[in-house]
């Protein structure tokens, strides 16, 4: 291939929407990834030679026809292929804290007066706080980066309103509207999807996704890796090119341009390869690239636009089990977030900060009852992942000083989680696992390439989440970012930050 319009550096969910849009759209297209499989935190893989398990994903949203998703579906014309499972409607969530449960509805409504049945004196509180999740949902959408702008008449109280909440945490929201802890507990329970508790994750990031959500919960048909096969096969079929184990290792810079990419062969460290692209666009992480180019070669905005911390890390356990019935459990499509702290700030920091999962706070995701018929496992058995926060620093000084005692700390984290979880939600749970494997956020960082394990790319706090959070621009005329650093995280939020950039650079798509 002679250069191409576009050279893609990352196949993440981002990286790999771009690619493909750009190439169904005539223009030619090289993808250059570091692992041996596409998708980012979105690739499957599989275990024991039976059980298929993803990186990262769990659910989906915005994928009704109209949604991001749908759209993007649509412009690449596989939108009758590509379909969707979605999640119960009466409780796509599970939450469950000491001695309460909340099933989570699609429905507002209907969320809200379960919530109000359950604490009937905090009833007022309730609602006005239910009755902000969407408002604050359509708004963000609505909006956006123009809240940089007043406005005037409705509009502009309606900017009031929502700036008043752009450096708030979902605690600080929790803590106006006076709801009792045991509602903020079940509201927040699903901080595992920001890998933060409600006194540091964005209001507005929470909102995001939850209204995401309520929408329509869901995951795609057959699995994940159906959509990102499709993706790749898009971009082969109309002559683009995806090249593996090719990792990034320089970026020149020739007056405001990126001259050209230099990348070290994953299997043979000692070989190098140079690539051009009359654009480049890059999927991985942002402040590793500028660290590549040299961050005084960017101007003082997008230098300041860099400078965010990463997400925490997780830990996720991948099980299969065989001889029981989670649906008689109540699992199917649906997710089932656990405490046993009711404090859900306390219960993160013990388990973050102090290392202490004795009191664990975790998600039950069963990826072989989201999809039917399930192609992830043999007939008879299910799979089941738990998904907790992890503390980068804590397994990589492990790992590097004692590998016994890496492998020690993650089986006593599965230990402690797998005990909560058989003795709330799953009897005989440790009897009945008949495989499993732990992976860390060292784990994380060699597989996914995310640095320090990082969850969803910046930190999902109200510093990072911010009318100023970095976009596609950087300082160089051909050069793009495209990931969830420069977007938004998630299955969704990746997903269209791959569609935006291909509708800015649309013009120049088609000529």
């Amino acid at each position: 291939m002679k250069t191409p319009d576009f050279l893609v550096l990352g196949s993440g969910l981002a990286g790999l929407s771009f690619a493909a849009l750009m190439a169904k759209a005539g223009r030619s297209v090289r993808l250059i990834e570091a692992h041996e499989f596409p998708g980012g935190y979105g690739h499957s893989f599989v275990l024991a030679n039976k059980y298929k398990f993803n990186a990262q994903l769990h659910y989906a949203w915005d994928c009704r026809p109209g949604e991001p998703v749908h759209r993007l579906l649509e412009a690449l014309g596989i939108a009758d292929e590509i379909s969707f499972d979605f999640f119960d409607s009466a409780g796509f969530d599970r939450m469950r804290a000491p001695g309460i449960e909340l099933d989570v509805p699609f429905d507002y409504q209907l969320l809200s007066q379960r919530l109000c049945d359950l604490f009937p004196s905090h009833k007022s509180n309730i609602q006005a706080f239910i009755r902000l999740i969407p408002w604050t949902g359509r708004s963000l959408n609505r909006y956006g980066g123009s809240m940089r702008k007043s406005g005037v008449g409705d509009k502009a109280i309606a900017f009031a309103k929502l700036r008043k909440y752009l450096r708030a945490t979902l605690q600080d929201v929790f803590d106006e509207h006076n709801l009792p802890l045991e509602a903020q507990t079940l509201l927040a329970l699903r901080w595992p999807c920001f890998m933060l508790p409600p006194n540091r994750v964005s209001f507005f990031a929470w909102v995001g996704l939850v209204h995401g959500y309520h929408s329509g919960a869901c995951s795609v048909s057959g699995g994940f890796d159906q959509l990102i096969e499709r993706l790749v096969k898009i971009i082969n079929d109309n002559g683009g090119e995806v090249i593996y184990k090719e990792r990034v290792v320089s970026l020149p810079v020739n007056g405001d341009r990126i001259s050209k990419v230099v990348t070290q062969s994953v299997k043979s460290p000692e070989r190098l390869a140079e690539y051009q692209g009359k654009s480049i666009i890059c999927n991985f992480d942002p402040k590793q690239a500028a660290e590549m180019i040299g961050l005084e070669k960017f101007s003082r905005q997008v230098q300041k636009r860099l400078d965010y911390d990463y997400s925490p890390s997780n830990l996720i356990a991948y099980c299969a089990v065989k001889d029981i019935d989670l649906k008689k459990l109540g699992f199917g499509r649906s997710i089932l977030y656990h405490t046993s702290e009711m404090d859900l700030n306390k219960a993160y920091d013990n388990m973050y900060l102090l290392g202490d999962y004795s009191k664990p706070s975790f998600a039950i995701s069963t990826p072989s009852l989201h999809s039917e018929p399930s192609q992830h496992c043999p007939e008879g058995t299910h799979l089941i992942e738990f998904v907790t926060v992890a503390e980068y620093r804590r397994f990589l000084n492990l790992k590097v000083t004692s590998r016994r005692e890496y492998r020690r700390k993650k089986k006593e984290i599965f230990e402690h989680i797998v005990c909560a979880a058989e003795k709330y939600h799953i009897p005989d749970l440790s009897s009945k696992i008949c495989f499993d494997s732990t992976g860390s956020p060292t784990t994380n960082e060699r597989y996914c390439l995310s640095p320090m394990g990082n969850s969803y790319g910046s930190n999902l706090t109200p510093r990072n989440i911010s009318i100023f959070r970095l976009d596609e621009k950087t300082s160089f005329s051909n050069f793009y970012f495209c990931n969830a650093s420069s977007g938004f995280a998630g299955f969704a939020g990746t997903l269209a930050t791959g569609l935006r950039l291909y509708e800015i650079l649309g013009a120049d798509a088609t000529s």
